[in-house]
């Protein structure tokens, strides 16, 4: 296949772009159709191919255009006061994480991720004021700072947004997807203004993106077939998964 060789970076095997094109659909359809999960997946099977640089710049493109996608398809339940108050919070949590491009103690970041997670789906409802405008702002600041280093702070985003809506799985999905387009799109600038140059990815990138598209449709389609009552049980059990196994890597 020598036009998609032409499309595909020089730096992997054509087996193994091609695993990662497969993967991206794959794993949006999992986030479309039970709330959460796929990005955190794509980036840990991105972790075993990619150039440990390459990973969370190429990760962040790519789940843009996955989450932009999934937005765009569920836009009749995006609630535009929050993303309003999201998409600063994103920005300033961007740019202040641009000033600090460092090794942050990872264990410390997957401890605080996992401790929020789990408050956020077991815990005590959130007062009013702290899933209203201004506590989403702070959750954008926070998250969106934190991702720069980990590049996983989805399930996080994803608990809070939940709260938000009460369980309402198509605003859930559709808010989750809207607030995670703001949060990645801001991390492409920071590293590009770094010098990773973007140019060399672009083919696998865009493949990876409309794979991501066909999966998010599938996904929705899975989503039509599931009860709100479900819905909140699987991306719970999947939520919780996800933060044990998160302090599991921290502490061992």
């Amino acid at each position: 296949m020598p036009y998609l060789e032409y499309l595909l970076p020089e730096q992997l095997s054509l087996l193994n772009s091609l695993l990662l094109i497969v993967f991206a659909g794959i794993t949006s359809a999992i986030t479309a159709s039970i709330g959460v999960g796929g990005g955190v997946l794509l980036l840990a099977i991105m972790a075993l191919i990619l150039p440990p640089a390459a990973i969370i710049p190429l990760h962040g493109m790519v789940q843009f255009g996955s989450n932009f996608n999934r937005a765009v398809m569920t836009l009749k339940d995006i609630d535009w006061k929050l993303l309003a108050a999201f998409t600063p919070g994103a920005i300033l949590g961007a740019g202040l994480a641009s000033l600090f491009l460092v090794e942050l103690p990872m264990q410390f970041l997957q401890l605080t991720i996992a401790g929020f997670i789990l408050f956020l789906t077991w815990g005590p409802k959130v007062p009013a004021i702290g899933l209203g405008r201004v506590g989403t702002f702070f959750a954008a600041l926070i998250t969106t700072f934190i991702s720069m280093f980990a590049g996983a702070t989805g399930p996080l985003v994803a608990a809070f947004v939940k709260q938000q809506h009460q369980g309402d799985r198509f605003r859930t999905v559709a808010n989750f997807a809207a607030a995670m387009s703001v949060q990645h799109l801001p991390k492409a600038v920071v590293f590009g203004a770094a010098g990773f140059v973007f140019a060399d990815w672009l083919g696998l990138m865009l493949l990876m993106i409309i794979s991501g598209a066909l999966g998010t449709w599938l996904g929705l389609r899975l989503l039509n077939k599931l009860s709100n009552q479900k819905f909140g049980l699987v991306i719970n059990t999947v939520l919780t998964l996800m933060a044990i196994r998160l302090i599991w890597s921290a502490l061992f």
